[in-house]
């Protein structure tokens, strides 16, 4: 694919204009939770008005069925694999859930560390403020692996991966929220918080700037706004309460845009909004199979717009295959950051596809999920995808099955061994060095 960096890069140089970054991640927020995608329960017109006013993708895909894996992933432009330990989510107050992300735990290794490089700390080198509000869950020591040492000037977080909306706490009853690295409290609904705080420091903003908006809408626990400081169990809901916490992230979404279109301001604004991973119930990901924590498409593909006036035509719908991975790519050409030669991105630059009449252009992605006795294993070229599921094997053709209903492993060996070698050697390409010691003593 010819892809548009030097294009991008000179336009920058030239004009001296570089376009703002709004990066909207919902959490667990399913493929069919929006009205665009097909849900019957929730309306989501802001959220959708960025498909009418930008692109809306049908098939993009998160890195990970899972928080912390995918979070890296957007975060460096990486397989997360590639780091180590960060496979699936860190859990509540610090566990590491599979034998990896133990042993790191054990040495307080258990984070994305400084050596990475962040999105953040690119756009930064290049003239950008930058700012993050919302879910961080990629470690809690902040003296290692915060967001200020990641490169945002500005950082207002929950460090976990679930967190009350009402309290503010976690399932320990612990308050993890921090303000540049220090505890700190607030008052209201957990996404109005984060909303509220990005918006204010939005406003404050003369140059160009980059703001990370990971809202924990509508991971559990279930709470809709105005409700009492009690929840409801962490892992039950109703289908009432799931949409108003969808609905309320909606509106809040809406009051960003607004805030953005309000700016008095020529520099253009880049909006993206995607979801970490698929749902878990009551949310959903019809007409997809699988839920979060699974590498079936219900798992893995999410919602995805992205808005760019004067770059993106309003209202296409695309096929193209794409990920966090490609997001990260295209907002760093977007904004004329220089490649990187020692931590080069996985992903690739999508800017030529969506700005122009361009057929898809096909990707083939890796995906491994660890956690517990769970091992999962995927690749996916073109429509063809193979799935390892605990060591059960499917082989999908997503076009005339995208439900995966049927598997072809039986009738088609070879292409299951030709994909299996591919997806053995990625693993190879990703193994992460600061588990050398790890596996130089498991047997």
């Amino acid at each position: 694919m010819g892809m548009l960096v030097g294009a991008v890069g000179a336009l920058v140089a030239s004009t001296d204009v570089r376009p703002n970054i709004v990066l909207l991640f919902a959490d667990d927020l399913g493929y069919g939770d929006l009205s665009s995608y097909g849900s019957t329960v929730s309306r989501t017109p802001a959220i959708d008005s960025l498909g009418r006013d930008g692109i809306r993708f049908t098939r993009f895909y998160a890195n990970s069925p899972e928080c912390t894996p995918s979070r890296t992933a957007l975060l460096t432009g990486r397989y997360q694999q590639r780091v180590g330990g960060l496979e699936c989510a860190i859990g509540n107050g610090n566990v590491g859930r599979y034998d990896e992300a133990v042993w790191l735990r054990e040495r307080d290794e258990l984070g994305l560390p400084f050596s990475e490089l962040s999105i953040a700390r690119r756009l930064k080198d290049v003239g950008y403020a930058t700012g993050i509000f919302g879910k961080w869950h990629l470690g809690y020591d902040d003296a290692k692996f915060g967001p200020n040492g990641h490169g945002f000037d500005e950082a207002f977080v929950t460090l976990g991966g679930g967190t009350d909306y009402v309290a503010h706490t976690e399932p320990d009853g612990i308050s993890y929220l921090r303000h540049n690295g220090e505890p700190v409290e607030a008052d209201g609904y957990l996404t109005d918080v984060f909303a509220d705080r990005a918006i204010e420091w939005m406003t404050k903003q003369d140059g160009p700037f980059f703001i990370y908006l990971p809202f924990t809408a509508p991971h559990n626990p279930y709470q809709a706004p105005g409700d009492g400081p009690e929840p409801l169990p962490w892992d039950k809901g109703d289908i009432d309460t799931y949409r108003a916490m969808v609905e309320h992230l909606d509106k809040r979404v809406g009051d960003v845009l607004r805030a953005i279109d309000a700016r008095e301001s020529d520099r253009e604004t880049i909006v993206v909004f995607i979801s970490d991973n698929g749902a878990v119930s009551p949310g959903t990901n019809l007409p997809l199979r699988g839920w979060k924590g699974q590498l079936w498409e219900g798992g893995i593909r999410v919602p995805c717009f992205i808005r760019w006036p004067g770059k993106v035509p309003a209202g296409q719908v695309s096929d193209q295959v794409a990920s966090n991975i490609d997001v990260t790519a295209t907002l760093l050409a977007a904004a004329g950051a220089p490649a990187r030669p020692e931590r080069p991105l996985d992903g690739v630059d999508l800017t030529d596809v969506f700005t122009t009449e361009h057929a898809p252009v096909e990707r083939t992605i890796f995906f491994r999920y660890k956690r517990l006795e769970h091992r999962r294993y995927a690749v996916m070229e073109g429509d063809r995808k193979l799935v390892i599921d605990n060591g059960e094997t499917w082989l999908v053709d997503l076009a005339a099955d995208p439900s995966e209903e049927n598997n072809l492993a039986a009738a088609l060996p070879a292409e299951v061994a030709r994909l299996r070698a591919r997806l053995e050697l990625w693993q190879e390409d990703v193994t992460a060095p600061r588990l050398h010691d790890f596996h130089a003593t498991t047997p």
